[in-house]
């Protein structure tokens, strides 16, 4: 499967965009295709400048999921242990396939996407638990 489109914006951040192709990589055939099938999935950088803010363009959610489902992953996970950046990242792309919903039995959002990141292999570290 090509994630091209989703490794663009860390063009300039080689080690972060090698990460995030590690994770799309390891993901479920199912939740691969959900993403390359829905135009609404994006992953972007976090461009936040102190004094400024940040900005990027995304359609709020609107009813039976139609809106964004965009990840925006900060440039500091390059930075970060392999397994702590693989596990923010799937924790991230678990978040937008449940559409930032629950998981089974577990409501709490949170909850729910450390749940399924964890099923996918990418479990919080221990010294982050």
């Amino acid at each position: 499967m090509s994630f091209a489109a989703y490794l663009t914006p860390f063009s300039e951040h080689p080690v972060l965009q090698e990460r995030v192709l590690y994770v799309l990589e390891r993901l479920p055939g199912e939740v691969q295709r959900d993403f390359l099938d829905d135009h609404r999935f994006r992953v972007t950088l976090d461009n936040y400048q102190p004094g400024q803010g940040w900005s990027f363009l995304m359609p709020a959610p609107g009813i039976g999921g139609n809106g964004s489902r965009c990840v925006v992953l900060r440039l500091k996970l390059a930075d970060a242990s392999e397994p702590f950046a693989w596990y923010v990242i799937a924790h991230e792309f678990a978040h937008a396939y449940l559409r930032n919903g629950g998981w089974g039995e577990i409501t709490d959002i949170e909850e729910a996407a450390d749940a399924l990141a964890a099923s996918w292999g990418f479990c919080r570290p221990e010294r982050f638990a």
